[in-house]
């Protein structure tokens, strides 16, 4: 299937949902929140009152997002997206790395903002100023000010879509620069159930050795004895994941139609793929597509298969880093030394 591009281009945002079901019976484990637990709330709708329950956040959606395009076999990107740029950070002489995709702040991730020489160029090229400060001139040399203007937010996105365009579609926050350069997510998801139920369950930890522990000092907490647990599971009538993909705000960056394509491709390819792959987010929350995916808006446009979309990335990847949109290398290589205590 072709991209109908005339449609996208006319749009301001994509709009998708997908229907829901636990792979297998009926109940399932909404994602939990500290001092609050699972988040429910009530939607009155027609004269009646629906209970609701948020299954999977934005924030999470965001990360699983992001998981997709990562092999963890290869410590690399997936075949499709070779080429694509990010940074990656090899941590001291563990032998381990990380990297701007699996970073919860993206490139704002401490491991990368703490190189020193990383951030200053990020700041050149994103334009923006160090406090009290103007940015370089012609001629290279800074002037002094008492203030700090405007930030050109599309300084920040061409400079962020350089070494890693996966950040413009979830979104940074880089506040290591200036506490007012943000990137909003054009690309956000979430999971929610309607007219749900709780199905309380439990169980208990046996200890095969002492049952009741050895007495003072040597009860639970230190791991001795039997533990009872209790578990607050759900069912649902309707659970279903939403995607939203703000194509009028990408268009605001002047990044440029290979840019744009490549990120429109991109955002969608990854929300095709994480629902293709299976939607298991925690061990009692194992959910798959019921249905297929339903495009709400723009009207006549068409969800491409997976495969479509992973043909048409390889040639807007070359095409960017043709124009000079990327970093050279592509995978920008940083190194994290362990702090001193």
């Amino acid at each position: 299937m072709t991209i109908a591009w005339d449609t996208i281009e006319g749009a301001h945002q994509l709009l998708f949902q997908a229907a829901l079901r636990p792979v297998q019976g009926t109940r399932f484990q909404p994602t939990g929140f500290p001092d609050l637990g699972p988040a429910t709330y009530e939607l009155s709708q027609g004269g009646m009152v629906r209970n609701m329950l948020l299954v999977e956040s934005a924030q999470s959606m965001a990360n699983r997002l992001e998981a997709v395009c990562w092999d963890e076999g290869r410590e690399d990107v997936v075949t499709a997206l070779q080429g694509l740029p990010y940074v990656r950070v090899k941590l001291w002489d563990s032998g381990r790395s990380t990297s701007s995709l699996l970073e919860a702040h993206r490139l704002n991730s401490i491991y990368i903002t703490s190189d020193a020489s990383f951030l200053e160029e990020l700041r050149r090229r994103a334009a923006v100023p160090e406090r009290g400060k103007k940015p370089a001139n012609e001629s290279g040399s800074e002037e002094d000010t008492a203030g700090v203007g405007p930030i050109d937010l599309r300084a920040v996105a061409r400079a962020v879509f350089h070494y890693d365009p996966c950040s413009i579609l979830h979104g940074i926050f880089l506040e290591k620069l200036d506490g007012r350069v943000r990137l909003q997510r054009t690309l956000s998801g979430f999971i929610e159930a309607a007219d749900v139920g709780i199905a309380p369950s439990g169980g208990v930890k046996n200890d095969r050795v002492a049952a009741a522990g050895f007495g003072a000092g040597f009860k639970a907490e230190q791991g001795y004895g039997n533990v009872p647990f209790h578990r607050t599971e759900f069912t649902a009538n309707a659970i279903t994941a939403y995607f939203s993909l703000d194509v009028a705000q990408i268009r605001a960056y002047g990044l440029g139609d290979a840019a744009e394509r490549l990120l429109t491709v991109l955002a969608l390819w990854k929300v095709a793929r994480l629902l293709e792959s299976g939607l298991r987010l925690r061990t009692a929350c194992d959910l798959e597509v019921d249905g297929g995916l339903h495009v709400s808006r723009p009207a006549g446009f068409s969800m491409p298969a997976v495969a479509d979309l992973e043909r048409e990335l390889p040639g807007l990847i070359s095409e960017c880093a043709n124009l000079g949109l990327f970093a050279i290398p592509p995978v920008t290589e940083l190194v994290f030394n362990k702090p001193k205590k």
